[in-house]
């Protein structure tokens, strides 16, 4: 069974004060865009709650837990382990609290990169990753968020681009997934529109 309360208790005690505020938004944000989106709120919630279970785990515990759990690492997450906390988020979410609904696990699984034909609970928690209130309230961030309720697919390709213009800026690493994320989310916007 789910217990809220127990999971805050463990974030307390294994993430940043700043990154359990931005954890608290994802669960919210998650629960109103499942809301908006008939999708089923506790799911989101759940799923938003657990979505960075494994963000301040150290490089080698990331590789080592990702191997254990016999996940392919390319050599994009091999030299940028910390991508593996969304995996890793989702192994915690089994073992420590014993989640076992594959959609929970697999949003947790595709909040950072994205994955092309994610389900709707996927998109959900991928969008209130970046979108929460907590990441700030730029005039591109509240467009941003007017789409997230509008369009689901529209929303994911939008955080896509946000995504990738941050990596260009800054010079890092941009891992395929998250360009076949965008592709797929352009492509299902075009295909709902016709």
């Amino acid at each position: 069974m789910f217990i809220r309360d127990q999971v805050i208790a463990w974030l307390s005690e294994n993430v940043s004060d700043h990154r359990l505020q931005h954890i608290l938004g994802v669960e919210q944000m998650s629960i109103q865009l499942a809301k908006q989106h008939g999708i089923d709120p506790h799911k989101a919630g759940v799923a938003g709650l657990m979505h960075d279970l494994a963000k301040f785990f150290p490089p080698t515990q990331l590789l080592q837990m990702a191997q254990e759990e016999g996940l392919e690492i390319d050599p994009i997450c091999q030299t940028n382990p910390h991508l593996l906390h969304a995996d890793v988020s989702a192994i915690v979410a089994r073992e420590e609290f014993g989640i076992k609904d594959e959609e929970i696990l697999t949003a947790i699984k595709n909040h950072t990169l994205g994955s092309p034909a994610m389900c709707p609970l996927s998109c959900i928690l991928f969008v209130a990753d970046a979108l929460e209130p907590n990441r700030g309230n730029t005039p591109e961030l509240e467009l941003m968020r007017q789409v997230s309720w509008e369009n689901l697919y529209k929303s994911v390709r939008q955080t896509c681009d946000f995504s990738l213009k941050y990596l260009l800026n800054t010079h890092k690493t941009i891992h395929p997934r998250t360009i076949l994320t965008r592709n797929w989310a352009l492509e299902t916007t075009r295909n709902l529109a016709k």
